[in-house]
């Protein structure tokens, strides 16, 4: 299948869904580490870029990033139309919808969520909801680089 014919929009294209059918379209980038040579290196999180409509009707840019498997608060922000960069502009966008309290699960909820609500690859997602959740011993501690944090104490 083609790029032009898997079901994505442009970035025009995703505007003009967004404000006919008054949904949302998405796009998600992971995010890697350190990149490296080993061809199984998998992404620590994702940025995902929300168009949607905001209280007024005027199309606005949501952006949320964050690591994957992680309580940690994700970076969301709204950004209205004259502020969205060019290297968004560039993205390929999915039709969906959203609800507002999608936003505080854990970024791969998110990412799920708004696949299945979409009308493209929703069978090929992972179930994230479902999985069992795990975590850490007490005494573990993870190293500042983990988080992505430069170990300066303030």
């Amino acid at each position: 299948m083609s790029e032009e014919n898997d079901g994505r929009m442009s970035f025009k294209q995703a505007v003009g869904h967004v404000m006919q059918s008054k949904q949302a379209a998405f796009s998600a980038m992971p995010v890697f580490g350190d990149r490296t040579e080993d061809e199984g290196q998998t992404a620590e999180g994702a940025r995902i870029f929300i168009l949607d409509l905001d209280d007024s009707g005027s199309l606005r840019l949501r952006f949320i990033a964050g690591p994957f498997f992680s309580t940690a608060h994700a970076a969301n922000e709204a950004v209205s139309a004259d502020e969205i960069p060019d290297s968004v502009r560039d993205l390929r966008f999915m039709p969906t919808r959203c609800e507002e309290d999608w936003f505080s699960d854990q970024i791969q909820l998110l990412i799920q969520k708004l696949v299945k609500a979409s009308t493209i690859g929703a069978e090929l997602m992972p179930d994230y909801q479902s999985m069992p959740s795990r975590k850490a011993e007490e005494q573990v501690v993870f190293p500042i680089s983990f988080i992505g944090r430069d170990g300066v104490t303030h």
